[in-house]
């Protein structure tokens, strides 16, 4: 029921996603942005909540007035309407309407949170009409002593096809490769033909995925199905499309063959549930993939930093030590800060590479205030509320509502201008020395305008700056092999074929090779899409 996912806790729900015009979504619209290489709008996230809201907006405004508004068909159509809207909606650098729009209805059949969704989409088969309609259903194939169950699908199909709607395709996740008596078992039973069954198995990695569905020639029963061979493409727009499937086969055998391996610690405080940082672990993994490095991810939990000396304690610090590049990422509260200030403070003194990101860059912020500009009661007002503001190092933005707070954060994408004389910023030449970039914000709270000039005269630079010249964007220690944090969020916009370039830095530094980066093109250009 909620609106969208920006009030929800990164440990039950996994990671908040940010769009380009400040959505805050499901984590799985970053999966369909960095795989379809796509920018989407805070409307391709339906929600129940949202769909509600809607319709009793337009109850309340008159729009049924003298109908009795009931869930079919007044919250039916309105979700139909919603999808074909924006399935229209241009959403790369073409700006073309989309031929097909992918549809990802979540749950599980029989939930009663989808009832009305499942229903709107029974409806709209004979809306669009059934040659521009199809479903892939995917189902679990569980393995029970060696043995691939296939009464779940079974039962999953049946019960969906009581709803109304029959699979054209159903895709089968599996531990391992799925037999042929499976396949068969679940053609005979589901009333598809061997053809219309996936087996997606468990690869190396999921970038393996695109190239497993191809081997299955997915796309040639799809191609009949919805008659894509009518739309006539241009030859550049071919071309392209080979382009991409070269491109991805090279990057996922580069990671194959990656015998070297880049260890980052990432300090984070819901280490519990891995999704909470998923676009970070994919950023990661993009950029590990371009310097040719097998990445691991060494999970620090904040709060073991902190404290006396305990087998988690000494654990966690020691990962920290050995690891080759610390990270950490965003997050909100108090707990856990003083140990990722702890391990701020060993990166920027031990010379191991750093990347913050949100509030990792203010934690770098208040470590440096704290122990080279010498304010040892700094904090942020986040954290103490009481602060005075003229040695918090973290303070509220002033426009912000600090009691409303749901989507009232500084959300979406924003320009970021470095300054004068920072050609020598690492940072700004992954950008390509751009003067200007834009990446995707999601924050409260901001660097204490009042400090910034005791902070720049020990040494820690703001060479990236807002449009208004007001708001620290960029953080970069200049004798460190790779200090950087920035206020945004780059991991949103990290593409496979052309990774986040502060994450970059990170994993090239940390493998030793960032002045090779710096250097050689191929390695900071963006790949084809």
């Amino acid at each position: 029921m909620n609106i969208d996912a920006g009030t929800m806790s990164p440990l039950e729900h996994g990671e908040v996603f940010v769009l380009n015009d400040g959505g805050e979504t499901d984590l799985d619209l970053g999966n369909y942005e960095r795989y379809l290489n796509v920018a989407l709008t805070k409307d391709h996230n339906i929600t129940t909540g949202k769909m509600y809201a809607h319709v009793i907006e337009k109850e309340r405004k008159g729009d049924y007035l003298g109908k009795t508004v009931q869930v079919v068909p007044h919250l039916t159509n309105a979700i139909q309407d919603w999808i074909e809207r924006v399935a229209r909606v241009p959403v790369d650098e073409t700006g073309l309407e989309p031929e097909i729009c992918i549809v990802e209805l979540g749950g599980t059949v029989g939930d009663i949170e989808s009832a009305p969704f499942v229903e709107a989409l029974r409806q709209f088969q004979f809306r669009v009409g059934t040659e521009n309609f199809a479903l892939i259903h995917v189902s679990l194939v569980p393995v029970i002593h060696g043995e691939q169950k296939t009464k779940p699908t079974q039962a999953a199909i049946k019960d969906l096809r009581s709803l109304g709607l029959t699979p054209d395709m159903i895709a089968c996740r599996c531990s391992e490769l799925l037999d042929a008596s499976a396949v068969e078992k679940i053609g005979m039973f589901c009333h598809v033909g061997p053809e219309q069954v996936l087996a997606v198995h468990d690869v190396n990695s999921t970038y393996h995925v695109p190239l497993l569905l191809n081997e299955h020639k997915m796309m040639d029963y799809m191609t009949k199905r919805l008659r894509l061979s009518d739309i006539k493409l241009e030859a550049a727009a071919v071309a392209k499309g080979e382009k991409l499937l070269q491109r991805w086969t090279e990057v996922t055998t580069n990671h194959d063959q990656s015998y070297e391996k880049v260890t980052i610690a990432l300090v984070g405080k819901y280490t519990d549930l891995k999704d909470s940082y998923l676009s970070v672990i994919k950023a990661l993994e993009h950029c590990a993939m371009r310097v040719k490095r097998r990445l691991e991810i060494v999970w620090v939990e904040s709060t073991d930093l902190e404290g006396e000396e305990t087998p988690k304690f000494s654990k966690a610090w020691h990962n920290v030590c050995t690891a080759d590049g610390i990270l950490v990422p965003g997050g909100f509260g108090s707990r856990g800060i003083e140990g990722m200030i702890a391990a701020a403070k060993w990166a920027r003194e031990h010379k191991v590479p750093y990347l913050g990101v949100c509030l990792g860059l203010q934690i770098a912020v208040i470590e440096f205030v704290r122990n080279v500009v010498g304010i040892k009661d700094t904090s942020s007002m986040e954290f103490d509320p009481e602060i005075s503001e003229d040695i918090a190092s973290v303070v509220y933005m002033p426009e912000i509502d600090q009691k409303v707070l749901g989507g009232t954060m500084r959300l979406g994408m924003r320009p970021t201008l470095f300054q004068k004389d920072t050609e020598w910023s690492k940072l700004r030449q992954l950008y390509g020395g751009a003067e200007e970039i834009m990446e995707r914000h999601r924050h409260r709270y901001e660097v204490n305008p009042k400090l910034i000039a005791q902070i720049e005269e020990k040494g820690m630079f703001f060479v990236g700056k807002d449009d208004n010249n007001e708001r620290m964007e960029i953080l970069e220690i200049r004798d460190h092999p790779y200090y950087v944090a920035a206020q945004y969020h780059p991991e949103y916009i990290s593409k496979v074929l052309d990774p986040s370039k502060p994450f970059l830095g990170l994993v090239a530094a940390a493998a030793g090779v960032l002045d090779d980066a710096l250097t050689n093109h191929s390695l900071l250009t963006k790949g084809e899409f």
